[in-house]
């Protein structure tokens, strides 16, 4: 009998941010919520009241912060910023467009599992994904036994969790929709990871 007792996370996308709407510029700058970031955020917390979530883990950056203040306090958590759940940064690729071949095709090769082209300036896909994981998993050993909401980013989640965990998910993963959620559970076995949104 295993005496190791499950985390459960709940890994979701940020809500809608400003720097999304109606922008094709690439920025490393942080956005603030839209109101419809807002209301994503004020359902998703809707959708995890019956859930019992102990804490809200969030990236560091502006509009993940927001979004779990927002679901933290619907809730009655706490909110903890964690390094390593933050978005890739375009980096060197600041000011260029969204449709910059030299951003797409690398994280075109990191979806197809050739994680070693580097955004110029920026990250490999190794990088992004070790870090990722060295964080859900100090999340997961600080919460046995728990549910916990983890507040992230698409191109992280999307790279991320299909690699760290077990699981049926199309390559590439269907993009994950602001406020939408996937849940995973640390378990003796490793990473089990439940349905992806829209697959």
């Amino acid at each position: 009998m295993s005496l190791f007792c499950p985390a459960t996370l709940i890994v979701a996308r940020h809500g809608e941010a400003a720097y999304t709407v109606g922008s094709e510029i690439l920025s490393d700058e942080d956005g603030v919520l839209t109101d419809l970031g807002r209301a994503q955020a004020a359902a998703l917390a809707d959708a995890l009241r019956d859930r019992r979530v102990a804490l809200v883990y969030t990236s560091p950056l502006r509009w993940a912060v927001e979004t779990g203040m927002i679901v933290a306090e619907a809730l009655g958590v706490q909110v903890r910023q964690l390094d390593g759940l933050q978005e890739f940064r375009v980096a060197d690729l600041a000011g260029a467009r969204f449709d910059d071949d030299r951003l797409t095709t690398t994280y075109a090769a990191w979806l197809a599992d050739d994680l070693s082209p580097r955004i110029p300036g920026g990250e490999s896909g190794e990088e992004v994904l070790a870090r990722f994981d060295e964080a859900l998993s100090s999340i997961a050993d600080l919460h046995r036994g728990e549910t916990v909401l983890v507040i992230s980013h698409g191109g992280a989640i999307s790279l991320g969790l299909p690699r760290l965990a077990l699981g049926a998910v199309p390559s590439p993963p269907p993009s994950l929709a602001n406020g939408a959620h996937v849940e995973v559970q640390a378990g003796d076995d490793g990473w089990t990871l439940g349905p992806w949104p829209g697959a």
